[in-house]
């Protein structure tokens, strides 16, 4: 609410939302956050870096939840063979000694997040900006100094001056 009250444009935050969500679940789980700040550096001022990265915190569960989806797309667009998920695959990952089929199954995971990245931008920015457009409207820009002058030149010096 405080980037809204403080005047930041829905269009801005409607994008740095899924910009933050989209990369937030990209499939190598310690990554996003690197990924967020090249996407900040390179959208420079289009794109608001607190919404960017709150969004790319709060898409963490979302992002361990679509990491099998991610790898069976990119396992049916190459037409690679079905990786089996097992434990032993996963503590072969965790310990360094992943197997050919391990990378590639990364690999696979990647290019399903590459292909459904577009789509997933372009709909959550659609979905967001009505959603920004209305806070922005019920709650408005906080100005950051008053717009009636309390006090003018001639009544401090008035002031000053002794009777």
């Amino acid at each position: 609410m405080q980037i809204v009250r403080r005047g930041a444009e829905p269009k801005q935050l409607a994008l740095s939302t899924a910009v933050g969500l989209t990369l937030g679940v990209f499939p190598i789980c310690g990554t996003t956050v690197v990924l967020c700040g090249v996407a900040i550096a390179i959208l420079g001022d289009r794109c608001n870096a607190p919404t960017t990265i709150l969004f790319n915190f709060v898409a963490t569960p979302i992002e361990l939840s679509l990491i099998v989806p991610f790898l069976r797309l990119g396992e049916l667009v190459c037409g690679g063979p079905h990786f089996a998920l097992t434990p032993d695959a996963f503590k072969k990952v965790i310990t360094g000694h992943a197997s050919k089929e391990v990378l590639f199954s990364i690999l696979h995971a990647i290019l399903g997040w590459l292909i459904a990245t577009p789509f997933m931008l372009v709909l959550l920015y659609l979905i967001f900006l009505p959603c920004f457009k209305l806070l922005a409207q019920r709650f408005g820009t906080v100005p950051s100094s008053p717009t009636k002058q309390i006090f003018s030149h001639a009544d401090i010096k008035l002031k000053l001056l002794p009777p």
